[in-house]
């Protein structure tokens, strides 16, 4: 979970007073956050967030933000955005984006901060909220990454495009040689750390003002003169660049807001694209761009068990920052400019329940008597863990969230029954788990020293997108099962799959399944019980074994107990 840390003076000088440990303690959950440590002697606040949903929290002036309207409802007007709503002047400053620029990273935007003279604690603020959002909300830079800049030394507009790797060259920050793109990627410690993301790419991302002065090169590093902000500057250029256009304009939006309550004035900048963009060709940044979002007091009532009327869920949204008006049985919310949260009416829901106070949430006693007992599922889930582990087989528990490089780019299938997550804060829990076959083959690319044969297995979940559903999705208990070695084959996986249905008194038929590119062809089967398709067992293909690096020939079955258990 991200966490950050902020001084006594700056924290409490955004609250308006100071606060002992038990206070802060008590305060914390609105934002669904805890006290991690209080450095007494050094000043220092340490905080952990309880949520990913909500990168606007993960800084001292987001946080204070959120606790200040807590108590005194009057969320603070910001007058900077532009939308069909707003309108904002950009003083003829403009961030052109060039054609090259698509086949990297196509999407930048900036605006400029000026008015308050940088110290050192908002510098260490301004660099600490950039580090939090572009490693947690831009996946470690690959997906947004930030730069901040002496604005005083840009001559507009600015440029941003992809760049020859050899031609174009600069002095990075915290460097004295000028060296060329490539170079900085090879030879720079933010270039090891970081080049990877674009050394493949046909051009590099860079950016420079209109005099060629560079500015640096996303999402490496900044130029060691206009990118090296430093105490005493009071007039800055903030860009982000990425590869979602939302994604980018909300982290835009979360460093204008941090940085106006910090006592920045914000001026905006029109960004010019070359293609076309979901808000067109021409953006001037900050851009209100959410939606609205709205639930109705039965949905309030249902969730939360609460009979709260419609006055009490409008104030309790307005102490979390959300405006909102009712029309019948329905409230509608305008979301935040620095929120894109509100993806379903339950997120509505939740802000009501914290607005409206979990203290205020009397606790009851089950009215119903029952006697806890293992659910049909479960106590077959654990017979055929029995079996399996009387087949000689270890049992394996793994996570249900992934990356779809390996449940789809590595099992060679297409992916379009993944479930994808909407709004992932890391590439490696972006996609619900299809199937247990990649959760196994990750297991054996990792067990390449250990003695031979290797049989693993799992009975866990797995959900995929199902249109006849009424949710779209489901949920199934399922069982799958490994086994690598030289000479393992067809014949072995067969005789598991034999033992077990012999051992649950299942009847079943094998048949030749369609073409699946997880196996061999020829080399697999389809297990069938009263014409049903219960599972899939075969040889694992070599294409599938080399994208996981596994360097023995496997055999592997899944099977759908829950469709099993309900046809014997």
């Amino acid at each position: 979970m991200p966490k950050f840390e902020t001084t006594e003076k700056m924290f409490y000088g955004l609250m308006g007073r100071p606060y002992t440990d038990q206070e802060l303690e008590d305060i914390f959950p609105r934002a669904k956050a805890e006290l991690d440590e209080h450095d007494h002697e050094n000043h220092v606040i340490k905080i952990e967030l309880n949520d990913t949903n909500r990168p606007d929290l993960w800084s001292a002036m987001g946080l204070a933000r959120l606790l200040k309207n807590y108590d005194d409802p009057a969320p603070r007007e910001y007058d900077f955005f532009s939308s069909k709503v707003y309108t904002a002047d950009n003083h003829g400053r403009e961030l052109h984006v060039g054609d090259k620029a698509q086949q990297v990273r196509p999407f930048s935007c900036g605006f400029v901060a000026t008015g308050k003279v940088v110290d050192e604690g908002i510098l260490l603020t301004l660099i600490q909220s950039q580090e939090k959002l572009c490693w947690n909300f831009g996946r470690k830079r690959r997906s947004i990454a930030m730069g901040i800049y002496r604005n005083d030394l840009i001559q507009y507009p600015i440029h941003y495009d992809g760049a020859d790797p050899d031609k174009t060259h600069f002095i990075p920050l915290h460097m004295e040689e000028d060296l060329t793109l490539r170079q900085i990627c090879e030879q720079h410690p933010k270039g090891k750390e970081y080049g990877y993301i674009i050394k493949d790419k046909p051009v590099y991302p860079y950016l420079c003002d209109d005099a060629g002065e560079p500015l640096s090169m996303p999402p490496v590093i900044n130029s060691a003169r206009v990118g090296a902000v430093k105490v005493g500057d009071e007039d800055l250029f903030v860009e982000m660049s990425g590869t979602v256009l939302k994604d980018v304009l909300l982290c835009a939006s979360i460093m204008a807001c941090d940085m106006a309550d910090l006592g920045f004035t914000i001026e905006p900048i029109k960004v010019v694209y070359p293609y076309e963009t979901e808000f067109g060709k021409e953006i001037t940044v900050p851009y209100y761009f959410q939606e609205p979002a709205s639930c109705t007091l039965e949905q309030v009532h249902k969730t939360l068990g609460e009979k709260i009327t419609m006055d009490e869920a409008k104030v309790a949204l307005l102490r979390m920052g959300v405006y909102s008006v009712s029309k019948g049985d329905t409230v509608y919310i305008t979301c935040p400019e620095y929120r894109n949260d509100f993806l379903h009416a339950v997120d509505v829901v939740e802000d009501v329940m914290i607005g409206y106070g979990l203290e205020n949430f009397e606790p009851t006693i089950p009215k119903d008597f029952t006697i806890g007992r293992l659910s049909p599922a479960e106590e077959f889930g654990r017979k055929v863990k029995d079996i399996m582990i009387g087949m000689g087989f270890q049992e394996m528990m793994y996570n249900y969230l992934g990356s779809r490089r390996e449940y789809v780019d590595n099992m060679h299938i297409s992916g379009d029954k993944v479930i994808m997550i909407a709004n992932p804060m890391s590439e490696n829990f972006e996609a619900v788990r299809p199937s247990i076959i990649p959760s196994l083959l990750e297991s054996e690319s990792v067990s390449g020293h250990a003695t031979y044969p290797h049989k693993i297995f799992e009975v866990g979940k797995v959900a995929y997108l199902e249109p006849s559903d009424n949710s779209g999705t489901v949920t199934r208990n399922n069982l799958g099962f490994m086994s690598a070695d030289g000479s393992v084959g067809f014949n072995d996986v067969n005789s598991f799959v034999n033992t077990l249905m012999y051992f649950l008194r299942a009847d079943y038929l094998l048949k030749a399944p369609e073409d699946d590119p997880r196996f061999i062809p020829g080399r697999c089967a389809n297990i069938m019980v009263k014409g049903r398709c219960v599972g899939v067992f075969g040889e694992v293909h070599p294409a599938v074994l080399e994208s996981w690096g596994c360097g023995m020939p496997a055999v592997v079955c899944e099977m759908d107990l829950d469709s099993l258990m309900e046809l014997i």
